[in-house]
């Protein structure tokens, strides 16, 4: 009973407040709501005139936004479509090349990248950074739609800090020591980030990049079998380098992108990516005194099996565009193993066999010499200038090239030994692509290196000490017969590449600095024009009698009292003395200026003040004596009061009448008097002053057209003085 009785309360308490909350609905809620909704049409109503919408400050937001549409969307658009495949593509026409983009060093930015930098500048650096690359990318995709994306490494920048779920991730003893910054950070990584902080960075990484892949078209180009995005090589940043890459971050790599060591066939040219940041463990120092067999194993076990799987797969790619039986087909039987036919089985076709033109990947540049140049694209140096009758680039070059030193996680370029083993490794070389240098590199290799050909390509980062980031182009047109030997007429080189820059972000920023200082100046001026030159102020008038739909108005007109107030103002020259009455239920009238657009008023006390200055006192001391409206405006050079709000600009009033002579002096009697009374700190001259242009107001009446009104001074009923 008690449960039942309880259940019973509870629903008669919420009946109750549901009917509570229908009624309040249906009454002061719906009055509430209508009074809100007629006063946003009223000021929606208010602004939609020329004067607002026609404006300086209105032209100014529409600057701007065109401004920050160029600067975040339509610059990257326009650089990215100046490097339409067809703007330097030099192919036969009628043929459809596959299009290849190479991406090199995104390196998103995390702790790791400015482990000193507070927040929120910290997460700021973030957010730019994140979003130049997404518009970049997002530009790529759109207006180049290339057939395959490839990716050259450190997709990350902090990646091999982060700690994995599974042991053995530990600081490397041995190798090159940490800069004397990183190592007061260290404890710090490994307690906050770890492998959920590394699966999130993955997931932002694929917002950027795999959710806007599709952007190109779900469809492949012509005589393509498909679109493929390929990120799978690693980078210093992704698993360290060398003796110091940890197995556990390499296996979470892979896990989550796929084989470190790869092979791909795409139009016709085989593409050999290699984890050569493991591969620089074979080489190390430390191979002698440390187990580092099973950082570069699993590499020289790819190499030498790389020619073989270039074979098989080339075989395999001829056997869809031909339709050509060189596999085993398994009859749909059972057979005895012993018994079984396993002569045609799928296999290397062997060497001889006709293959595809190889390009090798690399996230380290390949050795050269130091000094070697770099060519005339590199940005940090142009090439030196050549002496006199020399057709050659200097060499060495110093400056215009790619530095061959090492640290802590990093190499440079490959050691000597590990460039000439990949290239004979991997077998029929035509191009080499890496990164690691952020800045763009081109240069032939020695005959040792089978005189290949490098590009080093840019990143695309804003963040990696490049102005102008960009990605690199390919253009593969490599039309082979069946059994894939070249066709007749095909061009010699398969391979044509272009360059793309993105824009300067630090130009884009400054643009944004001088248009914010030009914007200040044209406000500050015509801020400053408005009171000399009586122009339209921007802002609206106050309304007469409060906001549409509210209540009570924002600024008082009247206050009924059950005894009309008085007000005796003293101070006259010639000890005169005046009192002004307002009969109960009358309300005062506000007369404006349609020229200057401003309203003035005489307090009760005397001070000559504006309707704003007004609206900040109580309901209570609004002024009940007279208000004053003039049309014509004169500056009161050294008037001290709250007229400094418009620019020293006083209006005055003159009594209800016609102009007679009697008005006249009421007039100067009762300007003099609020002047004087308004003014009590001001020095004598000062005052004389204040008192001779009340009286250039009287006898300027007829020629200024001066109207005024007053509330009745000793008169009855409020009837005009005569």
């Amino acid at each position: 009973m008690a449960r039942g009785f309880d259940r019973n309360s509870a629903s008669d308490v919420a009946k109750r407040q549901a009917q509570r909350a229908l009624a309040w609905l249906q009454g002061p809620g719906f009055r509430a709501a209508t009074a809100v909704t007629l006063t946003v049409a009223h000021q929606v109503r208010r602004n939609l005139v020329a004067r607002r919408l026609f404006s300086l400050p209105h032209a100014l937001v529409a600057i701007w936004i065109v401004i920050l549409f160029w600067g975040e969307r339509w610059v990257f658009d326009s650089k990215v479509e100046n490097c339409s495949w067809d703007h330097w593509e030099q192919w036969p026409k009628g043929t459809h090349p596959h299009r290849l983009v190479l991406i090199a060093d995104p390196q998103i930015t995390d702790p790791h990248s400015y482990p000193g930098r507070p927040w929120p500048l910290s997460t700021l650096t973030v957010t730019m950074t994140d979003n130049y690359l997404r518009r970049g990318y997002k530009a790529l995709q759109n207006h180049l739609r290339p057939d395959s994306v490839f990716f050259l490494g450190d997709l990350f920048d902090g990646g091999r800090e982060w700690k994995t779920r599974q042991e053995g991730f530990v600081d490397p003893k041995w190798g090159k020591e940490r800069s004397g910054e990183e190592k007061k950070w260290v404890k710090t990584w490994h307690r906050k980030y770890g492998e959920d902080y590394w699966v999130r960075e993955y997931q932002r990484f694929g917002e950027i990049f795999f959710d806007n892949f599709n952007l190109g078209g779900n469809a492949p180009g012509p005589y393509q079998r498909g679109r493929r995005l390929v990120a799978s090589l690693p980078g210093n940043h992704d698993l360290g380098f060398g003796a110091q890459v940890q197995i556990p971050v390499r296996n979470r790599f892979s896990a989550y992108f796929g084989d470190v060591n790869r092979v791909d066939v795409v139009g016709n040219h085989s593409i050999v990516s290699v984890d050569t940041v493991s591969l620089s463990a074979d080489s190390s120092e430390y191979r002698s005194s440390h187990d580092l067999e099973p950082i570069y194993g699993p590499v020289n076990e790819f190499l030498e099996q790389v020619q073989s799987t270039k074979r098989r797969l080339a075989m395999d790619e001829l056997k869809v565009w031909h339709d050509i039986d060189r596999d085993f087909r398994f009859q749909h039987q059972v057979v005895d193993l012993e018994s079984s036919d396993t002569t045609r089985s799928p296999r290397d076709p062997g060497p001889g066999h006709a293959e595809f033109p190889t390009i090798l990947l690399t996230h380290v540049p390949l050795y050269r010499n130091p000094g070697t140049p770099c060519g005339p694209m590199r940005e940090h140096w142009p090439p030196a200038k050549r002496p006199k009758g020399q057709s050659e680039p200097v060499n060495p070059d110093d400056r215009n090239a790619i530095s061959v030193v090492a640290g802590y996680q990093y190499q440079n370029v490959l050691s000597e030994e590990d460039s000439v083993k990949l290239i004979k490794s991997v077998g029929n070389v035509v191009h080499v692509f890496s990164g690691d240098d952020h800045d763009y590199c081109e240069l032939v290799h020695s005959e040792a290196k089978g005189g290949v050909r490098e590009i080093t390509v840019k990143s695309m980062s804003m963040a990696m000490g490049v102005k102008n980031p960009g990605f690199l182009m390919l253009s593969m047109y490599n039309p082979v017969d069946a059994d894939g030997r070249p066709m007749p007429g095909a061009p010699k080189t398969t391979i044509q590449t272009h360059s793309c820059l993105l824009p300067n972000q630090f130009h884009t920023f400054m643009r944004y600095v001088l248009f914010a200082f030009l914007s200040l100046g044209v406000l500050a001026v015509r801020a400053f024009l408005v009171p000399t030159l009586n122009l339209t102020p921007f802002a609206l008038e106050p309304e007469q009698g409060g906001s549409r739909g509210s209540g009570s108005s924002l600024l008082p007109m009247f206050k009924d009292k059950a005894e009309p107030p008085e007000s005796r103002v003293h101070g006259s020259a010639h000890g005169m003395s005046s009192t002004s009455r307002m009969s109960a239920g009358t309300s005062t009238v506000w007369r404006e200026s349609k020229k200057n657009k401003k309203v003035y008023s005489f307090a009760n006390n005397g001070r000559v003040t504006c309707r704003r200055c007004v609206a900040l006192r109580p309901h209570g001391y609004f002024p009940t004596c007279v208000l004053f409206v003039l049309k014509f405006a004169f500056v009161l050079k050294n008037y001290e009061c709250c007229l400094a709000h418009v620019a020293l600009k006083l209006l005055f009033a003159t009594l209800l009448g016609t102009g007679k002579p009697k008005t006249k002096a009421v007039l100067v009697e009762h300007v003099m008097l609020r002047l004087k009374d308004a003014e009590t700190g001001h020095t004598k001259a000062q005052q004389q002053k204040l008192a001779n242009k009340g009286n250039q107001v009287a006898t300027s009446w007829e020629s200024n057209y001066l109207y005024a009104y007053m509330l009745n001074v000793n008169q009855p009923q409020n009837r005009p003085l005569q």
